[in-house]
């Protein structure tokens, strides 16, 4: 099915738009009380991502009630550590918890590569639903957690503003993290090539835990299966473009530049112009408004985000925030910060 608007897709592979495109992190969640109402149908959280039908609801709501030029499927980067044998919990207010922690080789050994259709299906159900309910509408984005990232939780339990169990063993058993790092790629490059098959448009990678490593970890523990992801997808569906979002990294631009995708995605933490440099012109950018900048005034959003744009300039930019909208975001700001976007006509106020 052809896309009536394919802008995302285009300013992706550095192709030129009429406009720049524009969604949101997050954008499908709590800051929309038609997304509270499926909810509240539900036990919680998992049951509701486990859910085709109701994912796929939920996925597309953005799109009817902010204007967004891209879905992205209601999943959840933790989705991998399940299908490979680490269930996990949502706790309410809490975030994640994992009963069960990875400590030894033991632990490792009774992990298994995840099969994306046996182990993963109800996602991929939920990227065809929404495939057919959109209609061709707007692209759609699927998506899975950086290897680093996946083993932070893996290894820590929960979320930590530290994650220092985590860092202790990449400096007390870097053999036995690699051991890891490793299975969680071959799991998570299935994963990612399976939801283009299911008809994923666009591919992100979250590297949420980043920042927390210092240079020569990041290029030790994170930035090979980095690689690996992209040319998995590049081997398996070529046609595909690739994002990658490192939270934190800046200072990893440079080498982000060279990983074989299309876009790096920037969080509100690093000057414009400079990562235009780093980067180099062979990559599409994606960001990077600070996503507390939707809590000031409508004049004020509306100034932040042309701002924005004419720092990033007319081409190779994809319209987001720095990081996922935050919950208690007024949806009227939000749609502000599109419609800002959408209605930029020149690059000269």
């Amino acid at each position: 099915m052809q896309l009536k608007n394919d802008l995302l897709l285009r300013a992706a592979r550095g192709e030129k738009t009429e406009r720049t495109p524009v969604w949101l992190m997050r954008q499908a969640g709590r800051i929309l009380p038609q997304y509270v109402a499926v909810r509240e149908r539900v036990s919680g959280f998992i049951e509701l991502a486990t859910t085709p039908e109701l994912a796929a609801e939920v996925t597309i709501q953005p799109v009817d009630l902010l204007g967004v030029d891209a879905a992205i499927i209601f999943s959840d980067i933790l989705v991998i550590p399940e299908a490979m044998g680490l269930p996990y919990e949502m706790v309410e207010k809490r975030g994640p918890h994992f009963p069960r922690t990875v400590r030894s080789p033991e632990d490792i050994d009774r992990l298994k590569v995840a099969d994306a259709e046996t182990d993963l299906g109800y996602v991929l159900e939920a990227i065809r639903l929404v495939k057919r309910d959109l209609g061709g509408r707007v692209p759609l984005i699927g998506f899975a957690g950086a290897p680093f990232t996946i083993f932070c939780y893996m290894i820590e339990g929960g979320g930590s503003k530290t994650f220092s169990k985590a860092k202790k063993m990449l400096y007390t058993e870097p053999a036995l993290s690699h051991r890891l790092l490793q299975k969680i790629t071959d799991s998570t490059a299935g994963y990612l090539n399976a939801q283009a098959s299911a008809g994923a448009d666009l591919l992100q990678v979250f590297d949420s835990w980043a920042g927390i490593l210092s240079p020569d970890q990041y290029r030790t523990f994170s930035l090979p299966y980095l690689r690996q992801l992209c040319q998995a997808v590049k081997r398996e569906a070529p046609a595909t473009p690739v994002t990658v979002f490192a939270k934190g990294a800046f200072f990893a631009r440079a080498e982000m530049g060279a990983l074989p995708c299309e876009v790096i995605g920037l969080d509100w933490n690093v000057d414009i112009a400079e990562s235009k440099t780093l980067i180099g012109p062979d990559k599409t950018l994606q960001g990077n408004l600070d996503p507390c900048a939707l809590y000031a005034s409508f004049d004020q959003i509306r100034q932040q985000t042309r701002q924005m744009l004419r720092a990033f300039g007319p081409h190779r930019h994809i319209a987001n925030l720095g990081h996922g909208v935050y919950p208690d975001t007024d949806p009227e700001k939000v749609k502000c910060f599109v419609e800002t976007v959408q209605e930029y006509a020149g690059w000269v106020d």
